[in-house]
């Protein structure tokens, strides 16, 4: 390959990702000529077409397309490598937007990025807390957290928390007026404060499990939220049975505000991950983020 075809193979790669030589020309800062004989040069030495020209608009060939697909990664690879580069003489800056749920945010991402985001003035967080799944990538998030086992597949994780459970838990007054759950099923008979699930719309099923079996319970009650802070303080004052985090609410159990039941059932989750899309587009602020969230055991 020669040198010009390295020039030549950027415009083209930004002609194709346009779709519009006058666009490509704009953002390239030439003109709309030069850089239609520049492609026109670049398909006569490789001896195929890339380009189809119409007078509204451009789109790539069956072998263009091929050559797009194929180079677009390794420019983008050599950018973030730039990227890095930069960043060694470089103050990281810059926003991270984080999606979260309000216990992930309370318990785990705050107590450690307050420690240490007071040496980065010029790094900006934004964390949106709620409890639904969103896709980081159509939302324009940097990154995300949810639970170990609920990251898809094709994101990358990594762990950022211990393993926790959720603890079924109510005043000792409603206990003591409406009797004690032994198995999860009863929960049915109970009143219980619900949660609303963001991404879907229902009520959260409380997931349970014991000796390998597992069981799901749709609890039923006048009030449902989708706050743990709120459900926790209706719990304590009698309203029914929660289902909360239980580093939430170890302090009031051991007060006695509130009371343990079906201990048996509640199986640790996996720990929070922090899932994020591609490790090419991570900014140097994203890395400080990351190592200040990641967990060491």
């Amino acid at each position: 390959m020669q040198r010009e075809d390295m020039k030549d193979l950027l415009w083209f790669l930004e002609v194709a990702k346009a779709q519009s030589f006058t666009k490509a020309a704009a953002t390239l800062g030439t003109s709309q000529s030069t850089l239609s004989y520049t492609i026109k040069q670049l398909e006569a030495r490789l001896g195929v077409r890339l380009l189809t020209r119409t007078t509204r608009s451009v789109a790539t060939t069956e072998a263009g397309e091929r050559l797009f697909q194929s180079l677009s990664p390794r420019f983008e690879g050599i950018e973030a490598d730039l990227a890095d580069l930069v960043a060694f003489r470089e103050k990281p800056s810059g926003t991270v937007r984080l999606t979260l749920s309000d216990h992930a945010l309370q318990m785990t991402v705050w107590p450690k990025l307050s420690r240490v985001l007071s040496g980065y003035p010029d790094i900006r967080v934004e964390l949106y807390s709620d409890n639904g799944m969103r896709n980081i990538v159509e939302e324009r998030f940097d990154a995300g957290v949810r639970l170990g086992e609920s990251v898809d597949k094709d994101m990358i994780a990594v762990r950022i928390g211990p393993d926790w459970r959720l603890r079924a838990v109510g005043s000792p007054d409603y206990f003591a007026s409406h009797g004690i759950p032994r198995v999860p099923q009863d929960l049915v008979g109970h009143i219980c404060i619900n949660t609303r699930q963001a991404t879907w719309g229902g009520f959260y099923a409380w997931e349970f499990e014991k000796d390998g079996r597992e069981l799901r319970v749709r609890v039923d009650g006048q009030l449902s939220f989708n706050s743990s802070i709120a459900q926790i303080d209706a719990a304590m004052k009698g309203y029914g049975i929660a289902y909360i985090p239980e580093d939430l609410v170890e302090e009031h159990i051991a007060a006695g505000r509130l009371q343990g039941v079906l201990d048996d059932w509640c199986e640790p989750f996996t720990g929070y991950h922090l899932y994020y899309a591609s490790r090419r587009q991570m900014s140097p602020a994203m890395k400080v983020v990351l190592e200040a969230l990641r967990y060491h055991g």
